[in-house]
């Protein structure tokens, strides 16, 4: 059955955004109009706010790269941050974030230099981010997330747990692109992105909104915190009918953090995070309908949707044994629960899939601050981390939603350990260096309820992981970096087991990976980086994402290259522009005697060329207005490169804000400015099948602050 969205169902959300906002302490503000944002107590957090140029980091080393305010700790305790992680490293404010019109926070993403987005707009499959010549289709996902810290991604690599965050509680979205990052091992092959929501301070807000195909949205955030106890909590829900016929969707999530700190050297705290999606898919159409009738969904898909529920239960403990001294512990569980019934082509049979995960996990990191007189501020970092998986993946195949055969009933266990040490070393106030290295083991054993069948993980071994990076600032505002870093991909779900004709142990696919670039600021109205970076992979493997058994193919070795180039600029006191672009190229260099058609061709959904840029201006002290997009190039859609390029794309997005009190903001969002026709496509080895982008659609909110 179909999605049915109640025309009055918004009163409900609507109602609680109001009044949770309205039952919240209110916020101590100035008497005077704000002319630069809410304060960081005001915001949450214990930290003091950055200025928009970041001239420390400049002058001190450092390859951060950030749009907008961002929270920076001046604390010289607890663990160490990415700011030691000498590659990529780009972070975005909740200026930037926080009053978006977005399905998903994957789409906030799309603001961070490199970043490629990927598109399904398929139901509650909407789409996903990677970077770094990676892909986002799901057969190798090769970017770890982390919310709040925890670990995110399902056990395929896929990222369902972002649904449950709404951009009013992103405080800041964060990339590490590359491979020398040591505090994640599992799903980082080219990298991390993380979710930073809101935590500590005291205040309360309030955001509901409506716009086009009948799309309404709420969400509140409220926080109060005293020397001892903070707390925070959060609500969004968001409906639509959506852009194209059956593809209407119902989004709610709640969170809360809980922390106490009962002396200033310990904090121990729980969060907990909830959502739940139901949406209607569209489907593919072919390329003729896609763009003489984008908004159509076929009559073989009228029965095709989802129900997807995810949870996030965490608990915190950090404490400096001694102000040299600091120890951090997470500890976690994920739950994953989707059934989504999808039918691909008039050729295909609908699908009825079943997946079923819960991860139970920890980190916990020990860092020590020891004085040495001949090297400033040195530090040393170790860690260690655990995940254990119980998984359940079945698949039908169905009519109509009903049941005619079972193709797949797997249960698995899926267990990783990893740790690392780091290093900090300053041997001369302009170098830095960073040693790291990282060691993971896995182990697992799959169960085939169809035929009682049970196999072992492959024997991966330790996988050793040895990084490396260093900075120079030969003066104030220049600093060239440098580094060298090994990730691993290893199998995802029954690839990860010894399935026969599979009886021998396979290697972990290795990326050893390297990183050149320049972080300048020779101006206060001027910062920027230029980087050039690859990585080369061996015995690269890839899920088939329609197989009922869920094995994989071997993709081989692979080599990525790619030049990064970004910058921002403030051309006035009230006008800023940033800009990134990113060159990447990801080939097949051997794929095995398999598959000799792919030797030197590109990847597969790898644009060439990826670009973000804006501007911020703000007219009046009560008028701001902005504007952003991003385009990228065509792709091809399989390894041999032999069925055409696809996928190019231009999206230009504009946004007012007028504040018309203290308390109250009226906003109007245009996304898609120009209605330009995009797509996402895909070839399923006998034809292209294509799914439309949004066209023009705008937005008005009001957000009410305490």
């Amino acid at each position: 059955m179909s999605i049915r969205h109640n025309r009055k169902a918004w009163l409900a959300p609507a109602c609680i955004a109001i009044a949770m906002t309205a039952q919240a302490e209110p916020a101590a503000q100035p008497d005077a109009e704000r002319d630069d944002g809410e304060s960081a107590d005001t915001r949450g957090g214990h930290t003091r706010a950055a200025p928009k140029t970041d001239p420390t980091a400049a002058g001190t080393g450092d390859s951060t790269f950030v749009l907008g305010t961002i929270d920076v700790s001046g604390a010289r305790t607890g663990a160490l941050t990415s700011r030691n992680i000498l590659t990529s490293v780009d972070r975005v404010d909740a200026e930037h974030i926080e009053n978006r019109n977005a399905r998903s926070p994957w789409e906030l993403f799309g603001q961070l230099p490199g970043v490629l987005l990927t598109d399904f707009n398929q139901g509650t499959t909407s789409g996903k981010l990677s970077f770094r010549g990676f892909n986002g289709e799901g057969e190798i996902n090769a970017v770890k997330l982390l919310i709040d810290g925890l670990p995110s991604n399902s056990n395929d690599g896929n990222m369902p747990f972002m649904d449950a965050v709404f951009p009013l509680e992103i405080d800041s979205l964060e990339t590490v692109r590359g491979t020398n990052d040591p505090r994640y091992g599992l799903h980082a092959i080219a990298g991390n992105a993380s979710i930073a929501t809101l935590t500590g301070g005291t205040y309360a807000r309030g955001r509901i909104g409506y716009g086009s195909y009948d799309t309404f949205d709420a969400e509140t955030v409220a926080g109060h915190e005293t020397d001892t106890f903070s707390q925070n909590y959060a609500f969004g829900y968001r409906k639509s009918d959506g852009y194209r016929d059956h593809s209407g969707s119902d989004k709610a999530g709640v969170a809360g953090k809980w922390f106490y700190s009962p002396t200033a050297d310990v904090r121990v705290g729980f969060s907990a995070r909830y959502a739940r999606v139901s949406a209607d898919e569209a489907g593919y159409l072919s390329g003729a309908d896609a763009h003489t009738n984008p908004r159509a969904s076929y009559t073989f898909n009228s029965t095709d949707q989802a129900t997807r529920e995810t949870g996030q239960y965490a608990l915190y403990a950090d404490v400096d044994l001694t102000n040299r001294l600091s120890w951090s512990t997470i500890a976690y569980l994920n739950t994953f629960r989707e059934r989504r019934w999808v039918t691909f082509s008039s050729a295909t049979s609908q699908q009825e899939r079943f997946s079923d995960e819960r991860h139970l996990g920890f980190l916990s990191t020990l860092t020590f601050r020891p004085r040495v007189n001949w090297l400033r501020d040195f530090a040393l970092e170790a860690g260690v981390s655990g995940e254990w998986q119980d998984n359940v993946s079945r698949r039908w195949l169905t009519d109509r939603h009903v049941r005619t055969s079972q193709t797949r009933d797997q249960a698995f266990s899926y267990d990783t350990w990893g740790a690392y040490v780091q290093a900090v070393v300053k041997p001369v106030e302009a170098l830095k260096i960073v040693p790291a290295y990282r060691v993971d083991v896995l182990s697992g054993q799959l169960t085939n309820n169809l035929s009682g069948a049970r196999y072992d993980m492959n024997g991966y071994g330790v996988i050793g992981q040895p990084k490396i990076s260093a900075v120079y600032t030969p003066w104030h505002g220049y600093s060239v970096y440098g580094n060298y870093g090994r990730s691993f991909q290893v199998g995802v779900g029954a690839g990860a087991y010894k399935i026969p004709p599979r009886t021998g142990d396979l290697a972990p696919s290795i990326n050893d990976g390297w990183e050149l670039g320049v972080k300048f600021q020779p101006a206060d109205w001027l910062d920027g980086r230029v980087a050039y970076w690859e990585q080369l992979a061996t015995n690269e493997v890839r899920r088939k994402l329609n197989d009922p058994t869920g094995d994989y193919d071997n993709l081989g070795k692979t080599k990525r290259h790619g030049i990064d180039l970004q910058a921002n600029l403030r051309v006035a006191r009230d006008v800023g522009l940033w800009f990134g672009y990113t060159y990447q190229m990801a080939r097949i260099v051997d794929p095995g005697p398999a598959s000799p058609a792919s030797a030197g061709k590109q990847v597969d959904h790898v644009p060439n060329h990826l670009l973000s840029a804006g501007i911020d201006w703000r007219a009046t002290p009560e008028l701001d207005v902005s504007a952003w997009g991003n385009a990228q190039s065509a792709y091809y859609l399989e390894q041999t490169n032999s069925t055409g390029r696809f996928g190019a794309a231009v999206t230009v997005n504009a946004r007012a804000a007028y504040r018309v009190s203290k308390r109250a903001t009226v906003e109007l969002q245009v996304t898609n400015l120009f209605n330009r026709f995009n797509e996402y496509v895909w070839y399923d080895g006998s034809q292209t099948l294509h799914s439309p982008a949004p066209g023009r659609a705008a937005f008005a909110s009001l957000t009410m602050r305490y």
